[in-house]
């Protein structure tokens, strides 16, 4: 039986058009999936489902979605990540870890921590994120910091209330994939395709809940804040103590961002 399967040009060109004939027809899609990003069942008979491809060095795996929680497209990991990718596609779970770092060219690295925020009595998902040094205007020879003014030139507005459910702001998103964390992406250039504004050295992996959340909301609260003003908080409420003092302190930007990818 036909599928209601969506398959990408970039899918599309990685798997080749006879293999993707035969999804569309039925032949190698499943009826039924575990979404590879909300991770709850899924009916390829019954609902636009999204054809994800995850690419390492040598080898791929081909993971189902729901079409409203990531659209069809190819994932780039790591190798060593695959064998991850099959478990965790098959449903199961790898430990938490609370934050991944990504290069800003050499001097310093964005931390990226993962929690709930509650806001108007309920949570969203949000992502934390805190340069490990001062970052320079790209060309400058000063030493200020100038994250945050870069960030507000992005469409990143000033935090005042933590209370406040931030503003979307254009052609930003956040990829979660087969359960994981892999990048923030921003607009491309010139309109171009979207490009990976912070990526995960290795998949992040967030929390029943936050994926719970993330699927309900299909939107991700984005903090921002320069080096020092949040640190790695091991608990919810200390995160979002610290949160709210920097809004204090007026060293707090944010957006909300779709879930999805390119």
């Amino acid at each position: 039986m036909p599928r209601m399967l969506d398959v990408s040009e970039d899918v599309r060109a990685e798997i080749g058009d006879e293999e993707a004939d035969r999804l569309l027809a039925g032949e190698n899609a499943p009826g039924s999936y575990d979404c590879t990003s909300c991770r709850t069942p899924g009916d390829s008979e019954q609902e636009r489902t999204s054809t994800v491809l995850f690419v390492g060095e040598e080898t791929a795996v081909l993971a189902f979605a729901h079409a409203t929680c990531i659209p069809s497209q190819v994932v780039t990991v790591a190798e060593e990540q695959l064998q991850g990718a099959v478990r965790s596609i098959t449903g199961a779970e790898a430990q938490p870890t609370p934050v991944a770092p990504v290069a800003v060219g050499d001097q310093a690295v964005l931390g990226v921590t993962s929690g709930l925020v509650l806001i108007d009595n309920e949570l969203h998902p949000a992502l934390v994120v805190e340069p490990t040094a001062p970052i320079a205007r790209p060309g400058s020879t000063g030493g200020g910091d100038e994250f945050l003014p870069l960030l507000i030139e992005q469409g990143f507005l000033p935090v005042g209330d933590v209370n406040q459910k931030p503003s979307p702001i254009a052609g930003w998103s956040v990829l979660l994939a087969m359960g994981q964390l892999h990048a923030i992406l921003q607009p491309g250039t010139g309109g171009g395709s979207p490009v990976a504004w912070w990526q995960a050295h290795q998949p992040l992996q967030v929390t029943e809940g936050w994926r719970a959340a993330a699927n309900k909301s299909h939107t991700v609260l984005v903090f921002a804040a320069p080096v020092g003003c949040i640190g790695q908080q091991p608990r919810e409420d200390l995160l979002r103590d610290a949160l709210e003092k920097a809004a204090a302190n007026g060293r707090l930007v944010a957006a909300a961002m779709p879930l999805a990818g390119t």
